[in-house]
């Protein structure tokens, strides 16, 4: 009777202690260095994105919250300088981009498919535009510019996103063409294939997704892009982050017109990346 009894009064505390070390085991798993690090991290990232969207509703032109108001968000549609901004950011992107998906796909397919004496020398200086600073890569074409006679304009930053695109189309086609087996194209060859049945039907279909995947990249660098369109764009040519710029210096300051763009912006970013990761997926599956 008293050794059950005294069993009895054992295992509750037992079971006591094992619950009291799991808590333990748990708080320092929630609170260890890691998870407090990526929690610093995402303060440090998105609570100015909370503050730049609180500030986009705000009544009044000064940081001072002043009453819930929706009139910037209106005056986004009445201003004539913002889309032609957009208008000229989008006309640029989609341009720039296409050119650049085009040149940096033939280039990357030219240098994995024939052999020649400076194919290593053109793979290296095709990285450059990668590497070199962006203010470099603005002032070289604006001299260049200047040089040749070439008038400041939609032109010059069509010519500049093209240059600067083609780097990361190309790095993105040879990725994906370091997987490729290319017994398929003597398979081809075999079956009677020419090259540019070969080219149209094998290896531009089996490359697709690094072709969309650094055409997406060469539309959001384009669009994004200050620094090299700051030193080549001339008047009347002016793109979105140009625009933003020009109204935060002009007025002294973020207003809250500029945060409700923001927010626009970052919504669509976000539809777009989602929307996007879905139709990658869907190319990759096939």
């Amino acid at each position: 009777m008293s050794h059950s009894f005294l069993s009895n009064l054992i295992k509750p505390s037992k079971m006591q202690n094992e619950a009291a070390r799991h808590a333990r085991r748990a708080y320092r798993q929630y609170f260890s260095l890691s998870n407090t690090v990526l929690i610093i991290t995402l303060v440090f990232l998105f609570l100015p994105l909370a503050v730049l969207v609180i500030y986009s509703f705000n009544g009044a032109t000064s940081m001072q919250w002043t009453g819930f108001s929706l009139r910037w968000y209106q005056r986004l549609l009445t201003e004539r300088g913002l889309w032609t901004a957009l208008r000229n950011s989008l006309v640029i992107a989609l341009s720039s981009a296409a050119t650049a998906t085009v040149i940096g796909t033939i280039g990357a397919i030219g240098i994995s498919w024939y052999k020649f004496r400076l194919r290593s020398y053109v793979q290296t200086i095709s990285f450059l535009p990668m590497i070199l600073p962006e203010i470099i890569i603005g002032v070289s074409l604006a001299i260049f510019f200047a040089g040749v006679g070439i008038q400041l304009g939609l032109l010059t930053i069509y010519i500049a996103h093209t240059t600067f695109n083609i780097p990361f189309v190309f790095l993105m086609v040879m990725a994906r063409l370091d997987e490729f087996d290319f017994s398929i194209i003597e398979a081809a060859a075999d079956l009677g294939a020419n090259e540019r049945e070969t080219m149209f039907k094998i290896i531009l279909p089996i490359c697709m997704p690094g072709i969309i995947s650094g055409l997406l990249t060469a539309i959001t660098l384009s669009l994004e892009d200050f620094v090299i369109t700051f030193f080549v764009a001339g008047p009347g040519s002016s793109t979105l982050p140009i625009f933003i710029y020009s109204a935060i210096t002009r007025k002294g300051g973020i207003t809250p017109l500029i945060s409700a763009l923001s927010v626009v912006m970052i919504l669509g970013t976000v539809l777009l990346c989602i929307t996007l990761r879905k139709f990658l997926k869907y190319i990759a599956a096939k």
